[in-house]
């Protein structure tokens, strides 16, 4: 299960430079249900993300039944030819927060960078309702379609993407 927010960025942190960071590069080969090939860093993984069954609680908040299977690298570039739409090339940074969570803060490249937005991820809805953002955190864009990773792989420019309504 996944249970998680994503807010828009206000500012980013000072010295983005010390915290961990992944090169990822993903696609998507089916929306609904999503099912999504990454590759992160040296690391390939097949994600398989569904809403049927779930009744989330908190209204700004995203629920997902998700499995994460490992896959070879000649398995990921063999269905990185079948993906739809255009790949998304990310930098995440793992920044700690105060209350022991971590913010994974996703810098986008290619066709759309200057995009950024932050996720943070809980064990249970509880956490995610009694979640304060820190000060840096823009609105919470959860619930908001157009920040969805499927939705962004079919977008030319982040022009597309502020043209869409929520």
């Amino acid at each position: 299960m996944e249970i998680e927010k994503k807010f828009r960025v206000k500012r980013l942190p000072e010295r983005l430079g010390q915290y961990r960071k992944k090169e990822i590069e993903q696609g998507y080969l089916c929306d609904d249900p999503v099912v999504r090939i990454r590759r992160s860093n040296d690391r390939y993984l097949l994600t398989y993300k569904s809403t049927f069954g779930i009744e989330c609680q908190n209204s700004d908040t995203r629920v997902n039944q998700e499995v994460e299977v490992p896959l070879s690298r000649e398995g990921y570039l063999h269905l990185r030819e079948k993906t739809d739409h255009y790949l998304i090339y990310k930098t995440r940074y793992l920044i700690p927060l105060p209350d022991g969570h971590t913010g994974e803060l996703d810098v986008f490249h290619d066709r759309l960078e200057g995009l950024v937005f932050v996720e943070v991820e809980f064990e249970n809805e509880t956490q995610a309702e009694q979640f304060e953002p820190p000060e840096w955190f823009g609105d919470n864009v959860s619930k908001d379609k157009r920040f969805t990773n499927s939705f962004l792989s079919r977008c030319d420019n982040l022009d597309a993407l502020e043209k869409m309504q929520a």
